[in-house]
């Protein structure tokens, strides 16, 4: 009697969890294709390249700089004392250290530069995605994008909808 009452709640469970997640709307939406026709991020890429650019310049710049110094060097190594050669040879050192620093100081003001201005830009989008969800009575909304696991995608696609509710 134990067993059947046991096998009659399990029955009864296993039946609202499946009536619950029947009654779940899903949709999906390509979120990298989302945030790539935002006019918001192609303007931010725009700035990003500029400054890359800028930094790439400057590095390019030091490196020719450089390369100029050494063959400066080299020809005149010769009719110079070794401790000259020396001090020369340490100068070429420290302004390759330089530049490797200078490298690297430009990919972390990159890093931040994308970060602070994209991180407005998916916020927006993530707030339009809440707001069409909740407006079409959808309880999840999972992320299309090529790449994340997902194997089908037979719901509802909602990215039209939402490129409507940012404006484009």
């Amino acid at each position: 009697m134990r067993s059947l009452k046991s096998i009659v709640i399990a029955a009864l469970l296993i039946t609202a969890t499946s009536s619950v997640v029947a009654q779940s709307k899903v949709a999906h939406i390509n979120v990298q294709q989302l945030l790539a026709d935002m006019p918001d991020m192609k303007s931010a890429q725009a700035e990003l390249k500029k400054l890359e650019t800028t930094y790439k310049a400057d590095i390019e710049a030091s490196v020719a700089e450089l390369q100029k110094k050494f063959v400066t060097y080299q020809n005149e190594a010769n009719s110079k004392t070794a401790g000259e050669n020396k001090a020369r040879a340490d100068e070429l050192q420290a302004a390759e250290r330089n530049i490797a620093s200078a490298e690297q100081a430009a990919l972390q003001e990159l890093q931040k530069k994308q970060q602070e201005l994209f991180a407005p830009i998916s916020d927006k989008a993530k707030a339009a995605i809440e707001k069409v969800a909740a407006a079409q009575g959808f309880d999840y909304v999972i992320d299309a994008s090529p790449g994340l696991g997902l194997i089908v995608a037979s719901g509802s696609d909602i990215l039209a909808d939402v490129k409507r509710e940012l404006g484009f």
